[in-house]
């Protein structure tokens, strides 16, 4: 079955409902690095992630690290909040509103770039340990 950007993919809203999942759940984990961040645990070994030893031993990077994750997270867990409002819209306008291969498309690509904004900080601070 081949599918063009102005034909509906899937009839039903399964894919409308796969999709309001799939942001939530990065707008839930993107929200919970940025708590992690805002509360300063970015280098905690219990509640906080993987980050070279360097940050954890320096006072400066270890700050910079937490104000990094606290702020990029944010916004990605923002930014996942907007095709959720979307969605929502079109459920509750017409529950079996089909997507079509475009927008379904776009959606992936916004997906991508939502994981892209919140790796970000943690790639920067890989550098910064390197460079340091």
């Amino acid at each position: 079955m081949t599918v063009t950007a102005d034909q509906p993919f899937y009839g039903t809203s399964t894919m409308i409902y796969f999709a309001l999942i799939a942001f939530f759940l990065l707008g839930a984990a993107s929200l919970s690095a940025a708590v992690t961040g805002y509360r300063g645990q970015v280098c905690d070994p219990h509640d906080g992630y993987d980050l070279p030893s360097a940050v954890a031993e320096d006072s400066a990077l270890e700050q910079t690290a937490n104000e990094l994750i606290a702020f990029w997270c944010t916004g990605a867990a923002i930014l996942s909040a907007a095709p959720l409002i979307a969605l929502f819209g079109i459920l509750l306008r017409d529950g079996d509103a089909p997507l079509t291969g475009g927008a379904l498309t776009a959606l992936t690509g916004y997906g991508i770039l939502v994981v892209a904004i919140c790796r970000y900080p943690f790639k920067k601070i890989k550098r910064l340990t390197a460079d340091g």
